[in-house]
């Protein structure tokens, strides 16, 4: 069965957004065959991410499984796969937060893109808290709705969507490197998602989209994309063949 984007709201972002060093340890010290609490000790024994408690480590590795160790042939590419971008990193992390969580999908795919088109880029914590309040059974107190503007918030600053600092905050559109997009392109190709191959989330959150998409695609090393009207046809390598 393929793996696909989680549909679920949960409020795993309230404790955790992007933590891109800790993924990028993750990366190159999991073993997929290692799990429960076998990698707990491992992890913490080991120092996977420094000095960090016990209760902190839990917490980063069930994150972590589920979006990474959710998608196998993504985590196999992520293991061994050495981006020469330093931009790549913080995009892959972003991309497979998108995966695991409906809400941060939602708030960096369709909100924050519809704002730059609209010329509306500031934004601030009160805005971010009435959407999440609007949201399909979004039955969260007005405390919890500010806690999560706050982490969507640092989550998206942190993928380089939402620029740093006081409010307001402004919506960005972040540099997206060739390999980058690359591992997009592949992961997509593996994972059941939202959208079709000129308009998805993924692509939106970057301002990816249309003919933006088809000049990018084009271009791509070991990607073959063409489009006829409404018809799209992409092949890529595999995810194992990055590096």
């Amino acid at each position: 069965m393929a793996s696909a984007e989680v549909d679920s709201f949960h409020t795993r972002i309230l404790r955790l957004t992007l933590a891109v060093q800790e993924s990028r340890a993750y990366w190159e010290a999991v073993d997929p065959e290692v799990r429960g609490p076998a990698r707990v000790e491992r992890a913490f024994s080991e120092r996977w991410f420094g000095n960090k408690s016990l209760a902190r480590v839990k917490l980063l590795l069930a994150n972590f499984a589920v979006r990474f160790d959710a998608y196998p042939d993504a985590l196999a590419a992520l293991r061994r796969w050495r981006p020469a971008d330093p931009g790549t990193r913080p995009l892959l992390c972003h991309w497979h937060m998108q995966l695991a969580d409906p809400l941060y999908r939602a708030f960096t795919g369709d909100w924050l893109p519809a704002r730059l088109v609209d010329g509306r880029k500031e934004f601030d914590a009160d805005a971010v808290a009435r959407w999440v309040g609007a949201r399909p059974d979004a039955d969260w107190a007005p405390a919890t709705r500010y806690g999560f503007a706050t982490k969507l918030t640092r989550a998206a600053a942190e993928a380089g969507l939402v620029s740093t600092g006081k409010a307001p905050r402004s919506a960005l559109l972040p540099r997206v490197p060739d390999e980058a997009l690359g591992y997009l392109v592949r992961l997509l190709q593996v994972v059941t998602h939202t959208g079709g191959w000129e308009d998805n989330p993924y692509l939106r959150s970057v301002g990816l989209t249309h003919d933006a998409v088809d000049a990018r695609l084009r271009r791509l090393p070991d990607v073959t994309y063409r489009r006829m009207g409404s018809l799209v046809e992409l092949n890529a390598s595999p995810l194992g063949a990055l590096g």
